[in-house]
This record gives structure tokens, C-alpha cells and sequence, in this order.
């Protein structure tokens, strides 16, 4: 015997939409959210949970996201939000190592910065900047959102989100050139 009551069609029309959507949305975006997740300073190792519990809060809310924001900006809200939560839940209870993500290999990187050796060399740069400018650092400079994107993202004034990304900028340059100075000594030997 079926305990289970049919779906009403027209629920059932909804349901698959939203499903759809959901599918598109994280077809489109799942590398946006990566390398927002790893670049935001999540470890190699943890990067493939922390994507799936922002794509679960994603799948939960996806319902009531209402297109005041662009949907960039709203997956960024998500992510900062679980990475947030992830730190702190870390600083709780220390993390077993593990083999980095195969995903390091698999993602690439939508990066301006082409004379930079690899997407790990630019996380280990961005771990030299705190949160909040390293934030707007990476989505100015390595996901090209508008100081306004950013602004909404993060709710910060937008005067606010400008001086972060001047004072981001020059402190990731001169985490470079620390690392190409220690490199080029380090050659010199």
C-alpha cells in the first residue's frame, strides 16, 4: 500500500522548477563560490564542505532571494556568512590534516594577476591581509565586482569598501614583493 499522497500538478511543476533553477544556479556559479570560499582564506582541505554548505543554505533559501542584489552578491552574503561560521567552529576544535582538495587542480582560477606562479601563491599573499580588506581585495580585484556590488555584499559603506581595497591593494604588494624578494635571494645562494 502507497502511503504517499500525489503532488497537486501544479506543485509539482513548481517543485521541478525550482529544482531547475537550483541545477542552473550552481552550474553557473559553482566556481564563483569556490574560489571565493578558498580565497577567503578556507584551508585546501576544507574548501569541498564549506562549498557544499553555502550550495545547502543556497538550496534552502534560493526561494525567497528577491533580485534586490545581483545574485553574485547574494551567493557572496552566503559564503561570507559559512566561512565566518567555519572559523569559528575551527577555532573551537583543531582539524585533522588532510590531502589537499583535488579541486586546487580541477578549478581554475579567474585571476588578472597572470604573472603570479599559481592560485596557491595568491592564497598564501591573501593570507597576509586581514578579513575585511582581504574581502574587498578579492572581490575587486579577482572577482571584478563594483565598489556598489561590493558595498551590498558586505554591508559596508561604500566610502568604507574604497579605502579597504586602497590600503588591500598595497599591502598585497608588498606581500609580493617580500615573496619575489625572498625568492630572488634565496636564488642568489
Amino acid at each position: 500500500m502507497n502511503d504517499v499522497t500525489p503532488c497537486p500538478p501544479h506543485l509539482d511543476a513548481a517543485v521541478e522548477e525550482s529544482a531547475t533553477d537550483f541545477l542552473a544556479l550552481y552550474r553557473t556559479h559553482f566556481p564563483f563560490v569556490w574560489r571565493s570560499v578558498r580565497q577567503l582564506g578556507v584551508d585546501a582541505s576544507a574548501v569541498d564542505d564549506v562549498v557544499q554548505e553555502v550550495f545547502l543554505v543556497v538550496h534552502k533559501r534560493l526561494a525567497t532571494f528577491e533580485g534586490r542584489s545581483s545574485i553574485r552578491t547574494w551567493l557572496f552574503g552566503i559564503v561570507r556568512r559559512v566561512v565566518a561560521d567555519r572559523r569559528k567552529s575551527m577555532r573551537r576544535k583543531p582539524s585533522t590534516p588532510m590531502e589537499p582538495s583535488s579541486l586546487d587542480r580541477v578549478v581554475p582560477p579567474v585571476s588578472p594577476f597572470t604573472e603570479l606562479e599559481s592560485f596557491e601563491l595568491v592564497c598564501v599573499l591573501l593570507d597576509t591581509l586581514d578579513e575585511t580588506k582581504r574581502e574587498v581585495f578579492v572581490l575587486a580585484e579577482l572577482e571584478g565586482m563594483t565598489l556598489a556590488e561590493i558595498a551590498q555584499a558586505t554591508s559596508t559603506n561604500p566610502n568604507t569598501v574604497a579605502a579597504r581595497l586602497r590600503a588591500a591593494r598595497a599591502a598585497f604588494e608588498c606581500a609580493l614583493l617580500e615573496h619575489e624578494t625572498r625568492d630572488h635571494e634565496g636564488g642568489l645562494r
